[in-house]
């Protein structure tokens, strides 16, 4: 009998929490200005996929081109290092500059340097102007991204903040990847040159000027900062004293360290894997059937890694409410190893599309657990720091794991060393959490959508 009332009460707050969260949606989509600013985000990020897609296919699928180990590992430096670098500080200009302004000027500006990128693949330019070049259009990127974050609580009541933040994120990478997925579509139209590439890249034009134009719409100071923001901004120097300050209050707080460290690890053993991957569906493997090789091979291992990722979002909530973060955790390292083992070690492509959606899973679950963990466990008053800290950890490991792959591996991408290698690791990372942290459980398990998410960025 308690049982079933436990389970009616259960069902009866999740019930009340779908209705609270669609009343929040209605209300949050009912504001005009909150639907320019996400059609401004959409509209951009569609092109942020056509841009991408055009540098991946250029570095990576391009035949006119070798594609190295060292290659891959800038053409993902080029990506993520403006996240590690651009993103901490870019709090302290967007709380100077009039934001609407802002969107407007940084789309005019991607326009224009997307051109030039896409005149150098045409060309077969492969030097450090490409690299530098595509590493400017990426770090505008990111001002753009971060301007819409600063930028949302000017046109949502506080009350759907969070609803509104997680709707445009997550309508932001459809967006993006439709952009990728249009990309393709020219790409087999214009053909697998540096040529077909180049007007990929150059396509990328359209969406940025649309999106400027829609940006052009709102008031001058409809987006901020207002007085308060002005008043309160920060300096460079401060950013980086509050960066070292987080970093001195996660090595004090153990299970918080701990979390930190199994997700650097994770991530590191995660980027060596992905870029292995890229180079084996370049360089090595041969089509298996439905299974294809180059880019359409890479869209299939991308479509797994969003099943896996969708999964872990559905089950990782109710498990961990059963056995904790550290449990499950330990449990999705160890299911990441046995991945490694059992379907990466035969290097064929039905295997790795499983072994995609299997580290989809692991890598969604993990990084549930530890956003959640921190949400609980870090004060207040570090809580933004710690989470700036935690967001360049992120990209930093994956940006290392880059640089790991272009001096070891090599550029067939098979490594059989590195994949046992890995496959230890995350086994002994497993275990190495339970030992350490075990013995000290944190408060009970939540699920995710039971803490307030925090609108840390895109």
């Amino acid at each position: 009998m308690s049982w079933t009332t436990g389970r009616n009460k259960t069902f009866a707050a999740s019930y009340r929490q779908t209705v609270h969260y669609r009343g929040h949606l209605r209300v949050a989509l009912a504001r005009r200005d909150f639907r320019r600013l996400l059609l401004v985000r959409l509209i951009g990020q569609f092109g942020d996929g056509v841009f991408q897609i055009s540098l991946a296919g250029a570095v990576l699928f391009n035949p006119e081109r070798q594609a190295h180990a060292a290659e891959v590992a800038a053409g993902f430096a080029v990506i993520l290092l403006p996240y590690c670098l651009v993103g901490p500080f870019a709090g302290v200009l967007l709380d100077r500059w009039w934001r609407q302004r802002v969107l407007v000027l940084a789309n005019l500006v991607r326009a224009l340097l997307v051109l030039g990128v896409a005149a150098e693949v045409a060309a077969g330019v492969d030097n450090q102007l490409f690299y530098g070049s595509a590493l400017v259009v990426v770090s505008v990127n990111r001002f753009f991204l971060s301007t819409l974050s600063a930028s949302l609580p000017h046109v949502v009541n506080p009350p759907e903040l969070v609803t509104a933040n997680a709707l445009s994120t997550t309508c932001g990478g459809i967006a993006a990847t439709l952009g990728g997925g249009f990309g393709i579509a020219i790409r087999a139209l214009a053909g697998d040159t540096n040529v077909g590439y180049g007007i990929v890249g150059a396509l990328a034009l359209l969406p940025y000027v649309a999106s400027a134009l829609i940006a052009r719409g709102f008031a001058r100071v409809a987006l901020g900062p207002d007085d308060v923001h002005r008043c309160n901004r920060e300096t460079m120097r401060a950013v980086a004293a509050g960066l070292v300050a987080g970093a001195r209050y996660v090595a004090r707080l153990r299970p918080v360290y701990y979390a930190f460290t199994v997700i650097g690890i994770y991530r590191f053993c995660y980027g060596i894997l992905t870029i292995t991957t890229l180079l084996l569906y370049r360089n090595y493997l041969p089509d298996d059937g439905f299974f294809r090789n180059g880019l359409a091979g890479l869209a299939q291992i991308v479509l797994g890694v969003a099943v896996g990722s969708a999964l872990a979002a559905i089950v990782t909530p109710p498990v961990t409410r059963r056995l904790g973060f550290v449990r499950w955790a330990s449990i999705l390292l160890m299911t990441a190893s046995s991945a490694a083992f059992g379907l990466i070690l035969p290097f064929r492509l039905p295997l790795l599309v499983l072994a995609a959606c299997v580290l989809g899973f692991t890598s969604q679950g993990i990084k549930i657990c530890v956003d959640t963990l921190l949400q609980q466990n870090v004060a207040d008053d570090f809580r933004g720091r710690v989470f700036t800290l935690y967001d360049t950890l992120f990209n930093v490991t994956f940006v290392a794991a880059a640089v790991v792959t272009a001096l070891l591996i090599p550029d067939s991408g098979h490594a059989p060393a590195a994949v046992v290698a890995i496959g230890v690791v995350f086994a002994v990372t497993a275990l190495g959490y339970l030992r350490f942290h075990g013995r000290g459980q944190l408060a009970p398990a939540a699920s995710p959508a039971e803490t307030e998410p925090l609108p840390i960025g895109q």
